[in-house]
């Protein structure tokens, strides 16, 4: 019996410590306490809702549609300078055939026989003197206005030149666009995900964003704002700055370190549909928050270099607008229904 009872004894004094071990390691169950809402990432997922390679696919293809459709817009506001350039061109060339024409009848007109003979057919020492200045001119207008002319028309041709490279500049544009679209579609697929969604239904968030800089730099340089110790771009750094002036100032945290995705380049942001911090599912004035947001975002895509948006089981790609999209976890924060992610590029 005495080894039976120490043998007890010990039992349970073990029992205790792996009781209080584990209750050192492990915080309440919701059976015995209210559950801890965690910020996207905190529970050691990456908080973008998918795995790493879905994340770095859809990365790159957004990337790739975003920097073609801008070459698209640029090529395009080129075009329309070429060919107003050359039609400026055309309008020139016809008055300087006209003056380049005139010369050349003032130059017949004025040395019918030949310049030599003119000279010689001179009657006087001063007729002879003004037949040679009036000959001179004529022909330093016309070597003038030839000059003019080719000048113009080689500047035509030039214009014309590039505006046909400029065509074609926007084929091959359209061309990768369509592939990333295609490539970001199938990544998605391939994850049971991207069926096609319907957009918010609230039509808010309609203010206008200041474009991004061209003269930004890149790279995770500077300061993030929202208290995470880390960085951000100067891009996503615009973008946070420009929805803040736009009304949106709830909690937000942006840089943190995972394994994939934006955040630990200091290229995404999390906003929170709640005023506090991330909480449950968004519902009511915090799901109209959110929808609001998600549309600023989206209606200012191009101005802001937006590569995704994440808001409530879906993803807005610039490429393909609302697919289905939900976290392996089916938590609030992996579904993205508590607040939501944007993704800059660059």
């Amino acid at each position: 019996m005495p080894v039976q009872q120490n043998t007890a004894r010990r039992l349970a004094a073990l029992m205790a410590l792996l009781v209080a071990a584990c209750g050192l390691a492990y915080a309440p169950t919701a059976a015995s306490a209210a559950p801890i809402l965690t910020a996207p990432g905190d529970s050691g997922d990456d908080g973008e809702g998918g795995s790493k390679s879905l994340i770095e696919q859809l990365e790159k293809a957004s990337s790739g549609y975003v920097k073609a459709q801008k070459k698209l817009k640029a090529s395009k506001e080129q075009q329309v300078k070429l060919a107003a350039e050359i039609k400026r061109l055309d309008a020139e060339v016809g008055p300087k055939q006209k003056t380049l024409d005139l010369l050349a009848t003032q130059a017949y007109t004025a040395g019918r026989a030949g310049p030599m003979a003119t000279l010689l057919g001179s009657d006087s020492a001063e007729g002879f003197l003004g037949r040679a200045e009036t000959l001179a001119l004529v022909a330093t207008d016309q070597n003038r206005a030839i000059q003019d002319i080719k000048t113009t028309l080689d500047t035509q041709q030039k214009a014309k030149t590039a505006l046909d490279v400029t065509i074609k500049d926007q084929s091959k544009q359209v061309t990768v666009m369509a592939k990333q679209k295609q490539n970001a579609e199938a990544a998605l697929k391939k994850a049971n995900q991207g069926a096609a969604a319907g957009s918010s239904s609230d039509g808010g968030g309609s203010a206008s964003a200041q474009p991004a800089p061209g003269n930004l730099g890149s790279g995770c340089t500077e300061t993030d704002p929202t208290g995470t110790g880390g960085c951000l771009t100067p891009r996503t750094l615009h973008a946070l700055k420009q929805a803040k002036s736009a009304g949106f100032t709830r909690f937000t945290k942006c840089w943190r370190t995972q394994n994939s995705g934006e955040h630990p380049k200091g290229r995404a942001c999390d906003f929170s549909s709640e005023k506090g911090t991330f909480g449950g599912d968004a519902t009511g004035a915090d799901k109209r928050y959110g929808d609001n947001l998600a549309n600023y975002f989206i209606n200012n895509a191009g101005k802001l270099d937006v590569l995704y948006v994440i808001w409530y089981r879906r993803i807005w790609l610039p490429s393909s607008g609302w697919r289905a999209y939900s976290g392996a976890g089916g938590d609030p924060s992996s579904d993205h229904t508590n607040h939501v992610h944007l993704s800059i590029d660059g």
